[in-house]
């Protein structure tokens, strides 16, 4: 039982530690099959501009097309994104990418 509550502890703070998350639920880790469908699928693309980044993982964007989205990852991003910023998201297998930085989203 002590092991198990240790194990739960662990997976918990490495969630909280962001990139070093383990869960690969939407809005948590970024798989290497999920990076490489939406790679492999470049219609899907649609790219915004940030109109929001909230510090518990809310980020609104605004498409090029005139739509909005909100998304929202584990990991507070508001150091790493700005207003205005141009990024990308995949419309069907929800990968968020702005500059090198690319994450899981979930909506």
């Amino acid at each position: 039982m002590l092991t198990t509550a240790r194990l739960q502890q662990s997976l918990a703070t490495a969630c909280e530690q962001g990139e070093m998350c383990v869960h690969d639920r939407s809005g948590h880790q970024l798989s290497a099959i999920q990076w490489r469908l939406a790679t492999a699928t470049p219609s899907g693309w649609v790219d915004a501009l940030v109109t929001a980044v909230e510090s518990d993982g809310w980020i609104t964007v605004a498409t090029l097309d005139g739509d909005s989205a909100r998304v929202w990852n584990h990991a507070d991003r508001t150091a790493s994104l700005r207003v205005g910023e141009p990024v990308s998201l995949h419309a069907h297998y929800d990968v968020f990418v702005a500059g090198e930085t690319r994450f899981n989203v979930a909506r």
